[in-house]
C-alpha cells in the first residue's frame, strides 16, 4: 500500500504555484534545475514542498530524470503526479513538458479548493485519455491516490478491463446515483450490486451523453459541475505550412515565367527581381 497521504490545503496551493513557476520559466527555455534551484526560496517555508523541491533538483542533477524524484517521495506526491511527468520524459511521447506542468497545476489548484473524487477522477480520466497517456499505467497510478476510497479504487479495477469496450458514458451512468434511483422506480426492493459512487447529476450527464464521444461528457461536467478543465496543447500545423511552402514555390514560378517572356520580348527588367548583393554600392 502506497505511503501516500492527503495534503493540508496551503500544500497544494503551493504547489499549484511550483507547477506554475516551472512551466512558465520552461517556456522560457530555462534550464529546469536551474529553476527548481531559484523557485525553492520563493516557496512558503510552512509546508514540506521546499524540501521537495530540494530532493527533485538532486535527483534532477544524478540522474537527468524529474519524474525518479517524483516517485521517490510518494508520501508527497501522488503517483499520478510521478506518472504525467514521466510521460512528458519519455522520449517517444508528443505530450510537452510545459503541458505536463499544466495538468499538474490544473489538478493542484483543484485539490486546493473543494475537490470531489468524481471531480478529480474525470480530469485525471480525461488527461489521460486527450493526451493518450496510456490508460493501464495511468489507472494504476490513480489506484495508489489517497484521496479514493476502496470503493474507487475498486472502480479503477473495472475501468482497467472495460475500456474500450463499454461506452464510458454508461460506466458512468451505471455507477451513478440517478441509475438506483430510477431503477427503484421500476421496483422498490432493488440494491444495487455495486456501490454507487458518481451522484445524480454526474449519472443524469452521463446518460443524455450515451452514444457520444466522451469528450463532450467531460465537457459537459466542467460546464454544468464545475469539474477542471484539461489543457490542450496545440501540435503544429503541418498542412498550414505545406501550404505557404506551395505558395511560396507558386510566387518563384510566377517570376520565372515573367522573366522568359521578357528574354523572348528582349526587354527583361531585372529590378523587378531586386538587385544581386554583388551589384550593390558599399555605401548602401
Amino acid at each position: 500500500m502506497s505511503t501516500a497521504t492527503v495534503l493540508d490545503r496551503e500544500e497544494y496551493v503551493e504547489q499549484a504555484y511550483l507547477f506554475r513557476t516551472v512551466r512558465e520559466r520552461l517556456a522560457e527555455n530555462q534550464a529546469a534545475q536551474d529553476v527548481l534551484l531559484r523557485v525553492g526560496d520563493e516557496l512558503l517555508s510552512s509546508t514540506r514542498l521546499p524540501y521537495a523541491v530540494q530532493f527533485l533538483a538532486a535527483e534532477l542533477k544524478h540522474t537527468g530524470l524529474l519524474a525518479s524524484g517524483f516517485a521517490k517521495l510518494p508520501h508527497y506526491f501522488t503517483a499520478f503526479q510521478a506518472f504525467v511527468v514521466k510521460q512528458a520524459e519519455d522520449e517517444k511521447s508528443r505530450f510537452p513538458m510545459v503541458t505536463a506542468f499544466l495538468v499538474l497545476e490544473r489538478e493542484a489548484t483543484y485539490r486546493a479548493e473543494k475537490p470531489t473524487r468524481p471531480g478529480l477522477f474525470v480530469y485525471q480520466f480525461e488527461t489521460i485519455a486527450r493526451n493518450r497517456l496510456g490508460y493501464l499505467d495511468g489507472l494504476e497510478a490513480m489506484t495508489r491516490d489517497p484521496f479514493y476510497d476502496a470503493d474507487w479504487r475498486a472502480y479503477f479495477d473495472t475501468l482497467r478491463k472495460n475500456v474500450g469496450e463499454i461506452d464510458f458514458c454508461d460506466l458512468v451512468y451505471l455507477r451513478s446515483g440517478l441509475y438506483v434511483t430510477e431503477e427503484r422506480r421500476k421496483n422498490p426492493t432493488f440494491e444495487p450490486p455495486l456501490p454507487p459512487i458518481f451522484g445524480e447529476k454526474e449519472g443524469k450527464i452521463a446518460k443524455a451523453s450515451r452514444n457520444r464521444d466522451p469528450l463532450y461528457l467531460f465537457a459537459a461536467l466542467q460546464r454544468q459541475l464545475g469539474y477542471p478543465e484539461v489543457p490542450r496543447y496545440k501540435t503544429k500545423d503541418e498542412s498550414g505550412t505545406k501550404l505557404e511552402i506551395i505558395q511560396a514555390k507558386l510566387r518563384e514560378l510566377e517570376m520565372r515565367l515573367k522573366l522568359a517572356e521578357g528574354e523572348l520580348r528582349g526587354n527583361i527588367d531585372l529590378s523587378q527581381f531586386g538587385k544581386p548583393d554583388l551589384l550593390r554600392d558599399e555605401g548602401e
